[in-house]
């Protein structure tokens, strides 16, 4: 009996620690590119990624503040403007969205569905110094 309850147990948190992994804020809404296109312009764009992946290319316009910086560097992201995320595939920027709720409050946070890999827009890279 008590085994039993264990297992059951064991299971609600896994499942529990999986949605939680997988589900993104309330107030993050993902964008298909042709509508984070219309919006990202006049917003706060922001890389998630690391810089490596930053420099390998881009959103034309982006700026990189990568996942694992965003508490250090909370204070370079504005409250009085809309938040556009993106990362490779989604995951970070699900990541760095619960952040700026936590620690900025912003409400109007939005990232790109697919992440960068299904972006076909214009993009920019870091040239190499010879």
């Amino acid at each position: 009996m008590i085994f039993e309850w264990l297992w059951v147990m064991l299971i609600a948190v896994l499942v529990f620690l999986i949605v939680r992994r997988f589900v993104g804020p309330k107030d993050l809404t993902a964008l298909p590119q042709e509508d984070f296109i219309k919006g990202y312009r006049k917003a706060q764009l922001i890389d998630v990624r690391e810089p490596k992946e930053y420099d390998g290319g881009h959103i034309l316009g982006a700026r990189n503040i990568p996942v694992s910086q965003m508490k250090q560097r909370m204070v370079e992201i504005r409250e009085d403007q809309p938040v556009y995320l993106y990362c490779q595939s989604g995951m970070r920027s699900k990541q760095a969205a619960k952040l700026i709720k936590k620690h900025k409050g912003n409400r109007d946070i939005y990232h790109l569905k697919g992440g960068f890999k299904r972006w076909t827009g214009k993009i920019s890279k870091k040239k190499k110094s010879a």
